[in-house]
């Protein structure tokens, strides 16, 4: 199938209709969450600007509550700072500081894995390429975007489940994974707000637009919301 074809299937109402949709849902969601208490990785890369700190944090924090992500990584950070101290502190301590985040043990090899690899091939430093990032172990698209987002303030977009979930659910994209909905995001969202995409949607999709039974009573959307998807709602 041709580029254009699949392009044009992520686009259930348009490329310029989901653009112009799109500048108009951030504004309102960005209103809706304002106040509400930022998502971990975030909280932390405002308190630091370690991109090692935000790169370590952001792989502990997958399939991981906030508060679970932010407790581990302080813990393991009161042990290790670098790469070189990572390492020496071995994958045995790292899991045991990051338990109970989600695949803990997995999380721990990843982390000691991406320490090594960053005192071989980057003199220890974190890259800021998106094409560098995912050549660390454990890293994945999401986790290099919101590294490339938040470390180095770089554009990039983050896209999660919540990201995922709800430009679907609106029906400004049809798109099948992640994956799929950043590339789409990349060609119609505004890079003004590439930065602060994920954040937006992360809170309003744990507070509002929940993945089961959404709170579209409360939802600033609902006038705009094709609400793909959704069986019951509060």
């Amino acid at each position: 199938m041709a580029e254009t074809e699949t392009k044009s299937k992520w686009f259930p109402r348009g490329k310029k209709r989901s653009a112009e949709l799109l500048s108009k849902i951030v504004p309102l969601v960005r209103r809706a969450v304002k106040g509400s208490v930022d998502p971990s990785v975030t909280a932390i890369a405002r308190r630091t600007r370690s991109p090692f700190k935000i790169l370590v944090s952001t792989v502990i924090s997958a399939r991981t509550k906030d508060e679970v992500t932010s407790r581990a990584s302080e813990r393991l950070f009161e042990a290790a700072l670098t790469p070189e101290e990572m390492v020496r502190l071995g994958e045995e301590a790292i899991a045991g500081l990051i338990y109970p985040a989600g695949f803990y043990r997995t999380k721990a090899g990843s982390i000691l894995a991406l320490s090594r690899m960053l005192i071989d091939d980057f003199a220890s430093e974190v890259p800021a390429g998106l094409d560098e990032l995912l050549t660390l172990p454990g890293v994945g698209r999401k986790t290099a975007n919101l590294v490339v987002t938040l470390a180095f303030g770089r554009p990039g977009i983050c896209v999660d489940t919540h990201v995922h979930r709800i430009v679907n659910r609106i029906g400004v994209l049809a798109t099948a994974n992640p994956k799929e909905t950043e590339f789409a995001l990349r060609s119609v969202l505004p890079k003004r707000h590439w930065i602060e995409i994920n954040d937006l949607l992360v809170t309003y999709g744990k507070e509002i637009c929940t993945p089961i039974s959404p709170r579209c009573s409360k939802c600033a959307l609902t006038s705009r919301c094709a609400r793909a998807g959704v069986e019951r709602s509060r």
